[in-house]
């Protein structure tokens, strides 16, 4: 409703009052409908003033000023004519538009010397000097009283309509103060105030309110995607629910994830950094992991048996969601593997197997269970036997001794996998108490007659906080979290050669990319990454490494076109590190070309302290590897010559045995044992170098904030 202001009009004078108590005439410069008042101005010893007056205080000191309607509804009778009312022409002091400063000019009777009316005898002469001029401030007694009656009768018709006015203000301001004070109580009820941060909870609410939600649904089509990226939001556990820890994440449509950070200003001011990101698919906490299979490892299947290779992968940091995303669901420490992707992924292998088109292929279908730990391969379904990665003459990639076993249901695929993860290693982090050590990596295999026809890779990856574990004092945090840190960036490497169709995947920079060699590899190979992300303010900086990390993953398939190529970066390497090229002959090797490939495809989050440390890392694995063959093989040449050497022993029984034969033949023993013994005490020597190498390029590290790892 608009402000009535009723007769106060741009350029009317009004009385007011001041802060001092005086009472004087100012001029209606604007009128202010907002906030329901006026701006008045006035001259005051030259210098013109002015200030801001609400309508209350108006209507109060000027009762004549009121509407229109309000007079009519309540007409004034003039009073009747008095000689001292015929002498003055009055002018209300509301309707004087006499410039400050001026005096007013009487009326023609008011003149003093006008001969009108007046007898001869009492003219005065010409010569005389005119008498003073009587002026209109003051008037008589008879005048005054007539106009203060006048006065009073219209204050006392006015003044209730103005009071009325004024009620009416008064009504609106206190109805805006009771809703006001309503909606305080309202939020007062719905927040804590025992939450903490809860100021930053209620600009959580407000901005939600603004949104528009359209959640992915059932009914929504799914897309076909070489790869496909999604991110998936799990609801707060009961550890953040204890410390009442703020939902920060918010998924408003299919394919849309929100952050709410919390940032603070120079003057400790709160305030909210929404940060939005994209991707295919988006899971809020409420999505079932039937519904997550549905838009991604369900596409998949298909593929393996057309004759492709097809990879499933949860990334995020420990704790947000990843095995209960690929295992199934936990119900305390129990889980319930027949609601993971895993086992979802096996049913409808099963079912495909069963359709006309597939059933004459007549395929077998085999499972193998193993975990990437520290780079090194353990058989989860062989008592975590330690298994060996080597290339062929055909370059293909072969897990020496994995034991895949034959399945023929579901519940075959479900004894497998309960029986992987309970040996899978995991222990505590600098985060949490509980890590995922190592990325689990459940395959199922079709073959044709014993001819690999497709396969599925089904992947937990380990919890991506670890990979800033690098300058840890513990050496196998130390190299944990540096396997961890190169897996992940030798995956997303891998991700852009599959999404550009690059001639080279840099797949040996990590045992994980290594063994997944051939599904980056081909035509008919699909890829799908699950990013599951933990909705805490705690967890707020590992959330946003891990959306900026699939963002990444995403964005390099977006412009095949635009390849950009990475600079070397400014490397120093440690002078020990050649040496043991040249003794060990690394310097060439295929799995330090990529890995120098890797770094410098990721310079912005390789530092060069970092990339030697990689470095050192990479050649002490290689090291042990050799030395713990070299080892092994020793010890089976020294059950040989204990039974050479018994012969020996019990050719010196007899009484006549041939001295220079026997001689002869201890002599060659020996000289085979020191050869042997004293090259593998070298390599035994270089490795503990190189231990020490490991540690001291450890305490040079200064890497540059990764932003996603």
């Amino acid at each position: 409703m608009a402000v009535n202001f009723g007769k106060i009009v741009v350029g009317i004078y009004v009385e007011i009052k001041r802060s001092d108590g005086r009472i004087h005439q100012a001029m209606v410069t604007s009128l202010n409908e907002d906030n329901e008042s006026v701006t008045v101005e006035w001259i005051e010893n030259g210098d013109t003033k002015g200030k801001e007056i609400d309508l209350e205080c108006i209507f109060s000191l000027n009762p004549d000023v009121g509407t229109e309607e309000e007079i009519s509804l309540s007409p004034v009778t003039p009073p009747p004519p008095t000689p001292s009312s015929m002498k003055v022409n009055k002018i209300p002091k509301n309707r004087r538009t006499i410039a400050p400063g001026r005096s007013e000019i009487p009326s023609r009777d008011n003149r003093v010397g006008s001969t009108r009316g007046r007898p001869a005898q009492q003219q005065q002469p010409e010569s005389a000097p005119p008498p003073p001029v009587q002026q209109p401030s003051q008037p008589t007694q008879s005048q005054t009283q007539s106009q203060l009656t006048q006065q009073q009768q219209n204050a006392a018709r006015r003044k209730s309509n103005c009071v009325k006015e004024v009620e009416k203000l008064q009504e609106k301001r206190e109805r805006r103060r009771i809703q006001q004070q309503e909606l305080r109580e309202k939020r007062a009820q719905e927040i804590d105030t025992t939450i903490p941060n809860y100021e930053i909870l209620q600009m959580i609410r407000d901005f939600r309110a603004s949104l528009d939600y359209r959640p992915l649904t059932t009914t929504d089509l799914i897309e076909e995607h070489r790869i496909c990226v999604c991110v998936r939001k799990r609801p707060l556990n009961k550890k953040e629910l204890t410390v009442k820890d703020l939902d920060v994440i918010t998924i408003p449509s299919k394919d849309v994830v929100m952050v709410h950070e919390p940032k603070q200003k120079v003057d400790l001011t709160r305030y909210l950094e929404n940060q939005t990101f994209r991707f295919d698919y988006a899971f809020d906490d409420s999505t079932t992991n039937e519904m997550v299979y549905r838009f991604t490892a369900r596409p998949l299947v298909e593929t393996i048996f057309d004759r492709g290779m097809a990879t499933c992968f949860a990334y995020g940091q420990t704790g947000s969601g990843k095995t209960h995303t690929m295992g199934g669901d936990f119900s305390g420490k129990n889980q319930d593997c027949s609601k993971g992707i895993y086992a979802l992924a096996a049913r409808d292998v099963f079912l495909m197997l069963k359709k006309p088109n597939y059933k004459k292929l007549d395929l077998q279908v085999y499972a193998t269970f193993f975990e990437i730990y520290s780079g090194k391969v353990f058989d989860l379904l062989n008592r975590k036997a330690k298994l060996r990665v080597l290339e062929d003459g055909k370059q293909q990639v072969q897990v020496v001794g994995l034991q895949e076993c034959e399945v023929r249901c579901t519940e075959d695929v479900l004894k497998l996998i309960e029986i992987g993860n309970s040996c899978r290693t995991s222990g505590q982090t600098s985060a949490n108490a509980h890590s995922s050590r190592s990325h689990a990596v459940f395959q199922i295999i079709l073959r044709r007659k014993g001819k690999m026809h497709g396969k599925f890779s089904l992947i937990d990856l380990a919890g991506n906080e670890r990979g800033a574990d690098t300058s840890s004092a513990d050496r196998q945090t130390r190299l944990e979290g540096a396997e961890i840190n190169k897996s992940l960036l030798a995956l997303k490497e891998c991700i852009r050669a599959l999404g550009r169709n690059k001639p080279h995947t840099p797949f040996r920079a990590s045992k994980l990319t290594q063994v997944l060699r051939d599904s980056f590899i081909g035509e008919n190979s699909r890829t799908c990454m699950i990013a599951t992300i933990s909705p805490g303010m705690a967890s707020c900086e590992n959330t946003l490494n891990t959306l900026r990390y699939a963002n990444r993953v995403k964005e390099l398939t977006v412009d095949p076109n635009a390849v950009t190529e990475g600079v070397r970066p400014n490397v120093n390497p440690i002078n020990q590190l050649d040496i043991m090229d040249e003794e060990w002959d690394l310097g060439n090797s295929p799995q330090r070309d990529d890995l120098k490939l890797l770094c410098e495809q990721n310079e912005e989050e390789v530092s060069p302290q970092l990339f030697t440390f990689h470095e050192a890392v990479s050649q002490l694995v290689e090291m042990e590897e050799q030395v713990l063959e070299d080892h092994r093989a020793v010890f089976q040449e020294s059950i040989r010559w204990l039974e050479d050497e018994k012969v020996l022993l019990e050719m010196t029984e007899e009484v006549d045995y041939d001295v220079d034969s026997y001689s002869s033949q201890l002599e060659q023993i020996l000289d085979q044992k020191i050869e042997i013994l004293i090259e593998l005490r070298d390599k035994v020597r270089s490795f503990r170098s190189a231990l020490q190498e490991e540690e001291q390029a450890s305490k040079q590290i200064n890497p540059k904030r990764p932003r996603a790892l």
